[in-house]
């Protein structure tokens, strides 16, 4: 089984709690030869290669210690799935449904997607590295010890979901929706741009920088129904 340890929180932020990054070491992988997934399906040390899940039916099913690299999965059904010492490279599609699934100790790399239904989902452990994803939708979800490093976020819903320990590491972060929102120890500070479209009263919890602050100043006021002339 992969094994995880404790990230050390790096120097000059000891002032928010850092998140704890997952580090993957898999065991020895079997290709996966079957045609399709299955609803429940069991999937234990496998390797997904290039393999093309579009649309396919995985709701509830279970991956552990597996590695999908390349694989394309648009449309594809995966609404309360367990993603568990997983590692998912370059994965491409539009409208993956990931509804109420659960993430732990995973690495999503350099990732191309859009519409991904992540809604009341759990991620714990998580980093999501590279890539670029559109239209995210979080809502409701559970995040604690996530971070997104070299990534691009478009339009990422994070509507009434609870972000603990969440760091954005060189990221692009555009008009992100933080509304209801509960945020503690969430690190914004390498979000560039930072572009939030609702929620600024949801930051609470959060750290942002001094640039970030002006940046921002024009909508704070705005929310805060202050004119400035």
């Amino acid at each position: 089984m992969a094994r995880r340890v404790t990230g050390d929180r790096p120097a000059g932020r000891a002032e928010t709690k850092g998140a704890r990054r997952p580090e993957l070491r898999l065991p020895p992988l079997q290709p996966w030869t079957e045609g399709e997934l299955q609803p429940d399906g069991d999937y234990d040390g496998l390797e997904f290669r290039d393999t093309d899940l579009t649309g396919q039916d995985g709701v509830g099913a279970r991956f552990m210690d597996c590695a999908l690299t390349g694989c394309a999965v648009g449309g594809t059904a995966l609404g309360r799935a367990r993603v568990l010492d997983s590692v998912l490279t370059g994965l491409r599609g539009v409208g993956t449904h990931l509804a109420e699934s659960t993430f732990r100790d995973v690495e999503l790399i350099d990732a191309r997607l859009g519409g991904t239904q992540l809604h009341g989902a759990v991620l714990e452990r998580v980093v999501i590295r590279g890539g670029k994803i559109d239209y995210l939708n979080l809502r409701e979800a559970r995040l604690k010890d996530v971070v997104f490093e070299g990534c691009v976020l478009v339009e990422p819903d994070f509507a009434g979901a609870r972000l603990e320990r969440v760091e954005f590491v060189d990221c692009a972060l555009r008009e992100a929706d933080f509304g209801s929102a509960t945020l503690k120890d969430v690190d914004l500070r390498g979000a560039a741009p930072l572009e939030i479209v609702r929620g600024l009263d949801r930051l609470s919890g959060a750290v942002i920088s001094t640039g970030q602050l002006l940046d921002l100043a024009p909508a704070l006021a705005a929310e805060l129904g202050i004119r400035v002339e």
